[in-house]
């Protein structure tokens, strides 16, 4: 009975394990397919789009519409090519991800280690813009950056995203922070090790998962961005969303579907490439400032 019994749930068992992952499978597909339809379309000619099924791998493998997304070819004050407008998005996005993640990392550090009077308020005044959105800052921050003097420039864009973004970086460090056992710091006081000594020889070194979180946080948001970019930027110097926009819309009389598709891949491939290198340090690093604080 006993031998009968648990072949009998090994058999279920195996039989439950095949169907979730048969489920998973077709879940995967399903997820998989638009960006199959993306790359194939993106390798066919206009001729082969028309003609043939969405589905179908392309006949004759051509990287025409590749070349055509990435150099194309400016008319008057319309590009067809997205090359400078990514290397534009380079620019700003790196240096706007490293300030607030460094500046980010700081805050955390001191709201959580060393406490003092108002510094819950001042966490809780920080959290206020996590639920702020977008539009509502738009006018209040283009006439700083009039007064500033870095309206349509790329400073601009930096300041705008790295003012937005604090607060996300300092909600994610403050609450990783927290899990740090105090009796580092402790012992790190006593042997004489002062404020920044700390941070930079203790706290730090232990902060990859939580830095690498707010790394691909930070990118994706900032890179993805299509609302700043178009309101704080204009010209050569927008962003690689607000182009694909305007390479999308642009009306030539023929919708180039390959060019399009392959310019969507191009925006993509960054924050696809961020989450493949970083992407196993996003869930831990999220789940380690979970358990207290």
């Amino acid at each position: 009975m006993t031998d009968r019994g648990s072949s009998g749930v090994q058999g279920v068992s195996r039989a439950g394990r095949v169907i979730v992952y048969g489920l998973l499978l077709l879940m995967c597909l399903y997820y998989l397919l638009p960006l199959f339809v993306m790359v194939s379309t993106s390798l066919k000619s206009l001729d082969e789009i028309r003609s043939g099924n969405l589905l179908s791998l392309p006949k004759n493998v051509s990287l025409e519409a590749w070349r055509k997304a990435w150099s194309g070819a400016c008319t008057g004050a319309i590009c067809a090519g997205l090359q400078g407008f990514f290397w534009n998005s380079v620019r700003f996005v790196a240096p706007a991800v490293l300030i607030t993640t460094v500046v980010g990392a700081f805050n955390g550090y001191v709201l959580a280690m060393w406490r003092f009077r108002g510094s819950d308020f001042m966490f809780s005044a920080l959290l206020i813009g996590c639920f702020i959105p977008f539009q509502v800052i738009l006018l209040p921050m283009a006439h700083t950056l009039g007064m500033l003097g870095i309206g349509n420039t790329t400073s601009g864009l930096v300041l705008v995203h790295v003012v937005y973004g604090l607060a996300f970086t300092t909600l994610f460090f403050r609450n990783y922070y927290v899990t740090v056992p105090n009796e580092l710091v402790k012992a790190a006081k006593i042997d004489g090790a002062g404020f920044f000594r700390i941070f930079w020889r203790i706290i730090l070194p232990l902060s990859l998962p939580i830095v690498m979180v707010s790394i691909i946080w930070q990118f994706t948001q900032i890179w993805n961005d299509f609302l700043f970019g178009v309101v704080f930027s204009s010209g050569d110097r927008q962003p690689i969303t607000v182009a694909l926009n305007n390479l999308v819309n642009t009306s030539t009389g023929v919708t180039e579907y390959n060019v399009n598709m392959a310019a969507a891949i191009i925006a993509a491939l960054p924050t696809l490439f961020v989450y493949a290198v970083a992407g196993k340090y996003f869930v831990r690093g999220l789940t380690a400032g979970a358990v207290k604080g």
